[in-house]
C-alpha cells in the first residue's frame, strides 16, 4: 500500500509538472504569435530571418552602419521596426511627432536582459542617466540645484583657463604643415573642465600624458558596450565576463570607479576638516555630498559614486564630441568660420578682455547657431532609448508594455520632412526667427521632455568658451582628401580621427 501511494503521488507530481510545462509552452506560443501579429504591419524591412531578425545583416559599428540607419530613416520617415533576434522588436522613431510621443513621458531606459543600458550598469550604476521611476525622480530633484545659474557662473573662468592650456598644447602645430588629431586633445580639455568645475579636482591632465589612462579606459568601455549591444550571445553576464573583452571591461570599470572614489574621498576629507564655509562656491560634488530629500535622507556612497561616474563621462565625452565636430564643420566652411571669428572678436573687444565673461555668452548669437547646427549635423549622441512600462499608442498603432523604442536623433536631425536641405551645414536655420517656428521635438541633441539632459546649459556654455578661444586665435583647416569615418558608440566618434591643421590669425 505505501508503495502504491508513493507511486500515485509521484504520478500526480509528474502530471502537475508536465501540465505546468505544457501551460507555459502554450502561453509562450500565444504570446509570441500575438507579438508577431502586433508588429506584422508596422513599417520596416521584411527580410528578417525568423531566428536572427534583421540586425545580423547590418554592418559593424562605423560609417557603414550609420549609412544603413540613414537609409532606413529616408525610407521610413516617421518610425520603423527592426527585430533583434526572434523575440525582440525595437521601434525606431525619427519624426518630431513620433519622437514627442516617446520623450514627453518619464518612461525608463531599457535595463532588462538585452537592454542597451543594462550593459552600462557595471560602469555607471543606476545614476541619473539610467535610474528609473521614483529613484530617477528623487535623484533629479536632489541634483537640479547643482545646475542653477549662480553655480554655473564661476565655471566660465575655469573653461577659459582650460582652453588657454589647450592653446599652449596646440602652439607647436601653428604655421606648420603638420596635421593633428583633434578629438584626443579636446577630450583632455573637456575632462579637465568637468573635473575642475563639478569636482574642484585639478589633475593638470592636459599637461600630462598624451592619452590620460582615464580617457583610454572610457573609450574602451564605450567601444565594448557598442559591440556587446549588437552581439546577443554576449548578453548573458557569465558568457561576457569569461571573454577577454569582458575581463578588460571589468578592469576598466574598476579603474574608473577608483578615480571616482578618490575624488569623493578627497572632498569628504576637506568637508570634515573645514566644512562648506571653506568652499569658494558649491560645485556638483558638494551638492551630492550634502543633498537630502524630504525625509532628511541623503545619497548613499554607491549613489554618489554612480552620479560621479555618470557626470565624469557625460560631462566630458559628449562635449568633446560636440566641440570636435563643430570645429571640423568650421574648418570645412571657412566663410562661416570667418563670421564666427568676427562675432567673437567684437564681443571680446567690447568687454576689453581676452577671456569671455558670463555676461558675454548670450551675445554670441551666431556662434550659438553654429554649435546647434553642428549638433544637428553630426549628433554627438546618435540615439537614445526608452522602454514603456504600460501599453501605449504610436502614430495610431497600439503597442504593449515592455516595448523598447529607440529615438534616432541622427535620422530626426536629417529628416527631409522636417528640415530643408538637411545635408547642408546652414547655421542660419537656428536664427531666432526660424527657431520660433520649430517643433520643440525637432531638435533634441540633449534629449527633451522630463528626462532631458540636466547639464545642457553647462555643456553649451563650455562649448561656447572653448570654441571661441580656439577660433579667436587660430584658423582651422581640414586635411585635404581625408574624411573622418564616423563611429557611433556612447557618443559619436571616428574610426580614423578628425585631422586638421591650424595657423595663427
Amino acid at each position: 500500500m505505501p508503495a502504491l501511494m508513493y507511486s500515485t503521488g509521484l504520478n500526480v507530481f509528474i502530471a502537475v509538472v508536465l501540465g505546468y510545462i505544457f501551460y507555459k509552452i502554450v502561453a509562450f506560443i500565444v504570446w509570441y504569435k500575438n507579438l508577431r501579429r502586433i508588429f506584422k504591419d508596422c513599417p520596416g524591412p521584411k527580410d528578417g530571418h525568423w531566428l536572427l531578425g534583421n540586425m545580423y545583416k547590418f554592418p559593424k559599428p562605423g560609417q557603414e552602419l550609420l549609412n544603413r540607419f540613414q537609409e532606413l530613416g529616408r525610407q521610413y520617415r516617421r518610425y520603423y521596426v527592426l527585430w533583434f533576434g526572434p523575440f525582440q522588436p525595437i521601434i525606431f522613431v525619427c519624426h518630431p511627432t513620433t519622437v514627442k510621443q516617446v520623450l514627453k513621458t518619464s518612461e525608463p531606459k531599457p535595463t532588462l536582459f538585452g537592454g542597451a543600458y543594462r550593459h552600462a550598469i557595471p560602469w555607471l550604476g543606476r545614476g541619473l542617466l539610467i535610474a528609473d521611476g521614483t529613484r530617477w525622480a528623487r535623484s533629479r530633484r536632489l541634483l537640479t540645484p547643482a545646475f542653477h545659474f549662480d553655480i554655473l557662473k564661476p565655471y566660465v573662468a575655469i573653461s577659459n583657463d582650460a582652453a588657454n592650456i589647450l592653446i599652449e598644447k596646440l602652439e607647436p602645430f601653428v604655421n606648420t604643415a603638420k596635421y593633428f588629431e583633434v578629438f584626443e586633445v579636446i577630450s583632455l580639455c573637456t575632462l579637465d573642465i568637468i573635473l575642475r568645475c563639478a569636482f574642484s579636482y585639478n589633475t593638470n591632465c592636459q599637461r600630462g600624458l598624451e592619452t590620460l589612462p582615464y580617457i583610454a579606459a572610457v573609450n574602451e568601455i564605450s567601444e565594448t558596450l557598442g559591440i556587446r549591444n549588437r552581439t546577443p550571445y554576449l548578453f548573458p553576464d557569465f558568457i561576457f565576463y569569461l571573454s577577454s573583452r569582458g575581463r578588460k571591461f571589468q578592469k576598466n570599470c574598476k579603474y574608473v570607479h577608483k578615480i571616482s572614489e578618490e575624488i569623493i574621498e578627497k572632498r569628504r576629507e576637506t568637508l570634515r576638516k573645514e566644512g562648506l564655509s571653506s568652499r569658494k562656491y558649491l560645485d556638483f560634488l558638494d551638492t551630492l555630498l550634502t543633498a537630502k530629500d524630504e525625509s532628511g535622507i541623503g545619497l548613499t556612497q554607491e549613489e554618489i559614486r554612480n552620479e560621479v561616474d555618470t557626470f565624469l563621462f557625460e560631462g566630458h565625452d559628449t562635449t568633446a564630441s560636440g566641440i570636435s565636430w563643430t570645429l571640423y564643420s568650421l574648418a570645412e566652411h571657412p566663410e562661416i568660420q570667418s563670421k564666427v571669428y568676427e562675432e567673437i572678436n567684437n564681443v571680446l573687444q567690447a568687454s576689453e578682455s581676452d577671456d569671455l565673461q558670463w555676461e558675454d555668452l548670450p551675445k554670441l548669437e551666431y556662434l550659438t547657431m553654429v554649435i546647434k547646427e553642428g549638433m544637428r549635423f553630426h549628433c554627438p549622441v546618435f540615439a537614445i532609448q526608452r522602454q514603456f512600462t504600460k501599453d501605449f499608442e504610436l502614430d495610431g498603432h497600439a503597442f504593449p508594455a515592455g516595448t523598447v523604442v529607440s529615438v534616432q536623433i541622427l535620422n530626426l536631425h536629417h529628416n527631409k520632412d522636417v528640415w530643408d536641405n538637411p545635408e547642408e551645414f546652414i547655421p542660419e536655420r537656428f536664427s531666432s526667427e526660424n527657431s520660433v517656428t520649430m517643433d520643440s521635438y525637432q531638435f533634441v541633441p540633449f534629449s527633451a521632455g522630463p528626462r532631458n539632459c540636466i547639464g545642457q546649459h553647462f555643456a553649451m556654455h563650455e562649448m561656447k568658451v572653448v570654441i571661441s578661444k580656439l577660433i579667436h586665435r587660430y584658423r582651422f583647416e581640414p586635411e585635404p582628401n581625408y574624411v573622418p569615418e564616423k563611429k557611433p558608440a556612447t557618443v559619436m566618434r571616428t574610426s580614423n580621427g578628425i585631422r586638421m591643421r591650424i595657423s595663427k590669425r
